[in-house]
């Protein structure tokens, strides 16, 4: 093909003077400013649909600019003009061009798109006057021949040039001559959607002329046109936007929407999804639904779905969609049999977790657990696992409930999410299973605890989790001793020792020896801390005030006594937690262990007065030796036995009254001493200064005031009952 391009032209496509002037001067420079202008043609027919729009939008609009519109982007001019955006191409382009004053009467090119082959002149031929319909007949009849041995194109041209130059109102193309260029324009599915244009106004001007539209042509040319291409298109022909216009010619022509299929309308809604325009394809799929009261196939709703869930701000978008499956007939407990079922699910899914919605992403698993038809696998196991954005929400999900679960105590819940967790392949993290323990052990549930643990530890062996924290280990035991579980409490100890390769910590060793107090065990208990001393474990306040409980389950106030003693020669200084221990050992009716009381009476308010001279560091309840109310009950205790030793004629009334009763009734009096306002104030100045600073002090070991408080109980409750 020869290309002859004036100046102007060539100014006008290379966008540079000096360079067209570069070439005149020889007809070789003439031949290559041909090929570069050849060149810059066809890179231009190679740009995407998405920067023409752009283009064409940002172009003030006149003839041109308009005819090369899309359909969804003329129906935007109109709506933003405030003109009906309903009909044909043709009809809004018209509609356009007159809003904006143009006469329209100008005649459109007679080429098709792509199509580079100008229409051949009129060739001298000699005719029959007395026929006035010769050329129109003469013309339908090429076209139809052309049309019958698939040349498309050839046929399309005619077509245009019949519709132009002599079709009337009185005498408009035959339906048969339409129906025949449709027919050459479908083969091959539109012959890989080039034909679409072309076939898009034959359909609009079969609509304008009032013909019936075969439904079987009609939903073949919307399906045909649509390609997994930008804008829906294949490979740049096509698309979502000459599909929409079509559907606004079927739905215009005498069969109406009714020739429509399901699936043609399925596609369009796919094809709209896939191209993120998320919002046209939930209103055509509402549409289906509400109007036409079509069943669309689960992967219609599965693309509008996912491609809301896309999007941060569209999760309620996604609620829509599952709204209308359902008004569209489908069960969520049955859906996830399916592979668009579950994609559908798991879009639900995410954006229940983006809205914070618990109750809702765990009602759409529950619902996919329970579809049949996936076996091996479960339902909600696969929809978790269908993407990582759906793998992200599940977790997201049962961690939160978890939280919400755990600050409930609701120990019972919180166990059967964790249990879903692993049932759906999710992988509880350490912070997740630490909690679901801890509120076990909290409601004092040894066993569920246990079990947790068990399976925490199978599950890091085979390289699932990561290791159970020593710390976990030491809340279970602790349970178990609680709860009265030994056999369970051996099985977390070699558990213990399996993974950690130890046996254990202090904490570790001071439940341990919690155990053995509790069955008055001394002679264990002395054993037990003198290992620990030759294994390099230091005990603290806590082994040793446990130490002393047991001297109060044996009865025994001198052994109690000089554990006090051995505590303070290994520089571990007693709390008011350790003296009351000692105190309750003293309550056993005799005279030497009364007066054992009141010499550790007198420690104590030694104590008290270092510790407000001082001053302490750390918490309260883990170092401060300021009696509180059970120690007034326990000094009380005292001096009522006391009473009995000089009525049994073991003491002096009055040598009692002025030596072993004064440090006792000291105790008692404390909270009405300058010591105790003194006392305090200082409490109070710390804990100002404290929130001021925003500190929060750490203490040394883990449940440290708990087992504090429990040996305590133990021993009040051993004493309160004999008092």
């Amino acid at each position: 093909m020869k290309l002859t391009l004036s100046l102007a032209t060539a100014v006008a496509l290379l966008g540079n003077e000096s360079t067209v002037q570069a070439f005149l001067p020889s007809s070789n420079r003439a031949a290559q400013l041909t090929k570069v202008i050849h060149a810059d043609l066809i890179s231009k027919q190679h740009l995407s649909m998405a920067t023409e729009e752009e283009q064409i939008v940002q172009t003030e609009l006149n003839f041109d600019v308009v005819n090369k519109l899309p359909y969804r982007q003329l129906q935007k001019e109109c709506k933003s003009r405030g003109l009906a955006a309903n009909g044909s191409t043709a009809v809004l382009r018209t509609r356009l061009l007159e809003d904006l004053g143009i006469v329209t009467a100008k005649e459109e090119e007679c080429d098709i798109k792509n199509d580079e082959e100008a229409c051949p002149p009129e060739d001298i031929a000699f005719v029959d006057e007395s026929d006035p319909d010769f050329d129109f007949k003469a013309l339908v009849s090429e076209i139809n021949e052309k049309a019958s041995v698939g040349h498309w194109k050839a046929a399309t041209r005619k077509l245009k040039k019949l519709s132009k130059r002599y079709a009337t109102p009185e005498k408009p193309v035959p339906v048969e001559t339409y129906l025949a260029v449709l027919d050459a324009c479908l083969a091959d599915r539109l012959h890989g959607a080039r034909a679409s244009e072309p076939a898009r106004k034959i359909l609009e001007e079969m609509s304008e002329n009032g013909y019936t539209i075969p439904a079987t042509i009609g939903n073949q040319c919307v399906l045909n046109t649509l390609g997994n291409g930008p804008n829906g298109t294949h490979d740049g022909c096509g698309g979502i936007d000459t599909a929409l216009a079509m559907l606004a010619a079927l739905e215009s022509s005498p069969s109406g929407s009714d020739m429509i299929t399901v699936d043609t309308y399925g596609a369009v809604v796919s094809a709209l999804s896939n191209d993120g325009a998320v919002e046209e394809a939930v209103l055509l799929l509402r549409a289906m639904v509400v109007e036409h009261s079509f069943t669309p196939p689960l992967s219609v709703f599965s693309d509008a779905a996912h491609a809301a869930a896309k999007t941060d701000d569209m999760a309620e978008t996604v609620l829509q969609v599952l709204t209308l499956a359902k008004a569209a007939g489908y069960i969520l407990d049955n859906i996830a049999s399916a592979d668009a079922g579950r994609e559908l699910l798991a879009s639900g899914v995410i954006a229940a977790e983006k809205m914070d919605n618990l109750p809702l992403g765990l009602r759409l698993l529950t619902a996919a657990s329970k579809a049949e038809g996936c076996a091996p696998d479960r339902g909600d196991d696969l929809v978790a696992s269908i993407s990582s954005a759906s793998q992200r929400a599940c977790t997201l999900i049962h961690r939160k409930a978890i939280d919400t679960a755990v600050a409930d105590d609701n120990w019972k819940l919180a166990v059967k999410l964790e249990k879903l967790m692993v049932t759906r392949s999710l992988t509880p993290s350490t912070a997740v299973l630490r909690k679901v323990v801890g509120v076990c052990t909290k409601m004092e549930k040894s066993k569920k605890a246990t079990e947790i643990l068990l399976d925490w530890v199978e599950r890091f062996e085979d390289g699932k989790a990561d290791k159970p924290p020593l710390s976990v280990f030491n809340n279970v035991l602790n349970a178990c001793e609680v709860c009265g579980e030994e056999d369970l409490t051996l099985g977390v100890l070699e558990a213990m020792k399996k993974v950690h390769e130890s046996e254990g910590n202090i904490v570790t060793s001071n439940i341990a020896l919690k155990r053995l107090a509790k069955l008055g065990n001394l002679m264990a208990v002395e054993g037990l801390i003198i290992g620990m001393l030759q294994s390099g474990l230091e005990p603290n306040v806590v082994t040793y005030t446990t130490a002393i409980g047991a001297c109060v389950k044996a009865e025994d106030s001198a052994m109690a006594v000089e554990w006090l003693r051995r505590m303070r020669s290994r520089n571990v200084m007693p709390n008011y937690h350790t003296y009351n221990t000692v105190l309750a050992a003293c309550l056993d009716g005799k005279l030497e262990s009364t007066m054992r009381g009141s010499t550790v009476a007198t420690e104590m308010l030694q104590d008290v007065e270092k510790e407000l001279t001082i001053g302490t560091k750390g918490s309260s309840e883990y170092v401060s030796v300021l009696p509180d109310a059970y120690t007034k009950v326990l000094a009380r205790s005292l001096m009522k036995q006391l009473r009995e030793n000089w009525r049994a004629d073991e003491i002096n009334m009055q040598v009692a009254k002025s030596t072993v009763r004064v440090p006792l009734l000291k105790l008692v009096d404390f909270d009405k001493s300058e010591a105790a306002k003194e006392a305090q104030a200082r409490k109070e100045k710390l804990a100002s200064a404290m929130a001021e600073l925003g500190e929060d002090v750490e203490l040394d070991s883990e449940n440290m005031n708990e087992d504090l408080a429990k040996v305590v109980a133990m021993a009040k409750a051993h004493r309160t009952m004999e008092v």
